[in-house]
């Protein structure tokens, strides 16, 4: 079999158990893809010699007939889930030189299931941005490009890395975090599948915090199937996790009837923004179209507070970033600053935070300790708390309603070029997150999958947001949309 890289891990997996090809074969073709491939900047740890002996394993439990569902699918990891020995940096300056002597639980599950991780994947610093653009590795690259254009697009943030080694078929799938639309944006630039989990579904023990009530772990894969394929092997109750939800994981594959007739999808009549241009619109019609014609009804709704959704994100999130990147002080790991002579601690941690953290964490971190400040406390951060509360009863008025699922547009517009929103103010950057936070905020699960380009041959995402814990349902909903839209473009090889 030619190309193995382009392969799914569906495809893969049933091509490994008829014994047509070896997870070592697979990891080859990834690992020459990964070589190939400098100018995209996605992969910035590379473990091949830990892939090869973890696929030579693979191999020998497959031909055992003990092959657990993720058994010899090569994938990437993002850097901010700490893996054992392996450099785990979030990104960050502050982190450099930092080993783990533990594994994350997703990562740690998925290897247990068998998964072979080929290394570690660009984002933005901390997770914080939405275009990859404030990594230390520098800016991870979309392989799509605009029709006749070479400029660089972004793949989007903070999974950047995630998104162009899946669309550039470095690997067969990746691990993502979203915190506030960090799968589902940068799936959406890419033409991929992202699927953000019910918050607790999957454990955040080892994943680097960026806000604690928001983060959720979610698979960044080529087709619906292969994301039921990878949640399942993510997700689970950990106990080392206190938000970690105590329930079972369902097989979400098993789940992808694509039959939704009689099933009712809502549409939001807030998310038709002001200025919302015309490829979005239309790619959102028809969407509906498609859902109406494989037999879902179509409801209006409405979620009134969706309005308030940035700002209150932009105080909760930054609130939760500056408490948690409290610790990285130059003390007990990381990077530390060289002192000059007569230099205390004050002047320890100054430094060292000064030139460990980029300016948009700076920002956020200084954002976030004003609004948390004793005279800023009541009038921003428990205001954007109780605003969240009106998001997330919205939802639950919805849903109660017997609505089983929400149709959203997955971000404003396609791929934007590198630079050319940084210069800008911030809050232009921010505003790419108007669709997604919502779902961040009201700890539900959505997923982004391609189901169109827009003039310029760029791809565009629809969204789907499911009840809570009914990601089977959701998964099987958004399988309907992909049969039915039949995205198979991928970006012509120029890296």
């Amino acid at each position: 079999m030619a190309d193995l890289n382009k392969l799914g891990l569906a495809e893969a997996r049933d091509a490994l158990r008829k014994g047509d090809v070896t997870s070592v074969d697979l990891t080859s073709a990834c690992l020459s893809a990964i070589e190939g491939a400098g100018a995209l900047n996605a992969f910035v740890h590379h473990t091949g010699d830990l892939a090869m002996d973890q696929a030579k394993a693979a191999d020998a439990r497959i031909k055992a007939g003990d092959a657990p569902g993720m058994c010899g699918l090569p994938i990437g990891i993002k850097d901010l889930f700490c893996t054992k020995g392996v450099p785990s940096q979030a990104g960050s300056r502050i982190l450099e030189g930092f080993l783990p002597e533990y594994e994350s639980t997703v990562s740690q599950n998925l290897f247990d299931a068998g998964a072979v991780m080929l290394g570690k994947l660009n984002m933005d610093e901390f997770a914080m941005g939405s275009s990859n653009e404030t990594s230390v590795y520098g800016n991870a690259v979309n392989p799509w490009r605009r029709a006749g254009d070479k400029a660089q697009l972004t793949p989007g943030g903070s999974s950047g890395g995630s998104a162009a080694a899946v669309a550039a078929d470095l690997c067969l799938a990746a691990t993502g975090t979203d915190t506030g639309g960090s799968i589902r944006q940068p799936a959406a630039f890419t033409g991929t599948v992202g699927i953000k989990p019910t918050y607790g579904r999957c454990s955040r023990w080892g994943v680097v915090a960026f806000a604690s009530s928001l983060d959720q772990a979610g698979p960044m894969t080529k087709t619906v199937r292969d994301a039921a394929i990878m949640l399942g092997a993510m997700a689970g109750y950990d106990a080392k996790d206190s938000t970690s939800a105590e329930l079972a994981v369902p097989d979400f594959e098993a789940a992808l009837t694509g039959d939704i007739r009689g099933k009712k999808i809502g549409i939001p009549r807030e998310y038709r923004m002001e200025g919302m241009p015309d490829e979005i619109d239309a790619l959102w019609q028809n969407g509906i179209a498609m859902m109406r014609d494989a037999g879902a009804e179509i409801v209006d709704i409405s979620l009134p507070h969706t309005k308030y959704a940035l700002p209150a994100y932009y105080v909760i999130a930054p609130a939760e970033a500056s408490s948690n990147l409290a610790r990285y002080d130059g003390v007990r790991y990381g990077h530390r600053a060289k002192l000059d002579q007569g230099d205390g601690i004050t002047e320890m941690y100054e430094k060292t935070r000064a030139e460990g953290f980029g300016p948009e964490v700076q920002r956020r971190v200084m954002i976030g300790t004003y609004v948390l400040s004793a005279g800023f406390y009541d009038a921003y951060y428990n205001r954007a708390r109780k605003v969240r509360t009106l998001i997330k009863k919205d939802f639950e008025d919805v849903f109660a309603a017997g609505i089983d699922s929400i149709l959203t547009p997955a971000t404003p517009s396609a791929a934007f070029g590198l630079g050319e929103m940084t210069d800008a103010d911030p809050v232009a950057m921010y505003l790419n997150d108007v669709f997604t936070v919502t779902v961040n905020l009201a700890g539900l699960p959505g997923i982004a999958l391609p189901t169109g380009t827009n003039a310029q041959g760029l791809p565009l995402g629809l969204q789907l947001i499911g009840r809570p814990w009914e990601e089977a349902d959701l998964l099987s909903t958004a399988y309907a949309l992909e049969k039915a839209a039949g995205f198979v473009a991928k970006p012509p090889k120029w890296w």
